[in-house]
């Protein structure tokens, strides 16, 4: 049988991509499967990201994500958008299908797989509380309402941004969602089943920040997870430690939502401890 030297293409396309730690646990992946892929970390501005599509195209790529500022505005270069991705309005993933480029969003999900797998956790029919009205924020919250969630309630400091939000995603999902602003220190309340940290307060350089929540109410199986993925242990994680609540990191979020584009990408189950500990090394972590 001839060599084939012809590596299989995906990448990312954002601004700023150098930190981005997504290459390296892709990479890893292919490895440990013995797969002729490359993934391509790619500076792309905002007013070039027409030009970078239609590279995609020409160059026959398997797949890319997208992160700031492009998971919006790559929306008018796809020939379809799926469906939770159609609700969330933004696609973190990109992947080819014959000719055609289909938009996905796997952030919801990989926060999903991380709480049923790592924390054995199934959400549906949990009572959700959810810090932040962002990007992520509105991934996890559509995907907890698909899931079956009895119920989620999204707190947000900024009450325009928060009830925009919540409006849109629960007239789209017909779930119940409901919103409440955040004044002061947030008091979880005593039937809250999982509390989800969706906003960057923790993240690094800002590692003695926590967000202002109080845990003093929490059940004591109540799980407390933070999208926060460098440093994983945020002031937030420790305190529920410290209250002997279950918790989930924000590494879990990452490495499934890459484990998911990989298996879009690629047809195959993805190598998801080789990913972990290839993130865990690209951040310095023991």
């Amino acid at each position: 049988m001839p060599a084939n030297f012809k590596a299989e293409l995906v990448g990312c396309f954002g601004q700023p991509v150098a930190e981005n730690p997504t290459g390296a646990m892709q990479e890893a992946a292919f490895r440990a499967l013995d797969l002729n892929w490359r993934y391509l970390t790619i500076e792309v501005p905002a007013g070039r990201l027409r030009d970078a599509m239609a590279g995609m195209r020409a160059f026959g790529m398997q797949g890319v994500n997208l992160t700031i500022p492009h998971k919006v505005s790559v929306l008018e270069y796809l020939d379809e958008i799926a469906p939770d991705a159609a609700i969330i309005g933004a696609v973190n993933t990109v992947r080819r299908d014959g000719d055609r480029l289909i938009g996905e969003n796997t952030d919801g999900k990989g926060f999903l797989r991380g709480v049923r797998t790592d924390a054995a956790v199934d959400p549906r029919n949990k009572r959700v509380v959810l810090l932040g009205a962002g990007g992520a924020a509105r991934a996890i919250v559509t995907e907890l309402a698909l899931a079956g969630a009895s119920e989620v309630v999204v707190v947000n400091r900024s009450v325009s941004r928060g009830e925009q939000m919540v409006a849109g995603l629960a007239s789209k999902t017909k779930a119940p969602i409901r919103f409440e602003p955040w004044h002061g220190a947030y008091t979880v309340p005593c039937d809250t089943d999982i509390l989800v940290n969706a906003t960057s307060i923790g993240l690094y350089p800002d590692l003695e920040s926590k967000p202002p929540v109080d845990l003093r109410g929490a059940h004591r199986n109540m799980l407390v997870c933070d999208v926060v993925f460098n440093p994983p242990e945020t002031r937030l994680i420790q305190a529920a430690r410290e209250r002997g609540l279950p918790v989930l990191d924000g590494l879990a979020m990452l490495v499934y939502q890459g484990a998911i584009g990989f298996e879009l990408w690629t047809g195959r189950k993805a190598p998801e401890p080789a990913m972990k500990q290839a993130l865990r090394d690209a951040l310095g972590l023991a």
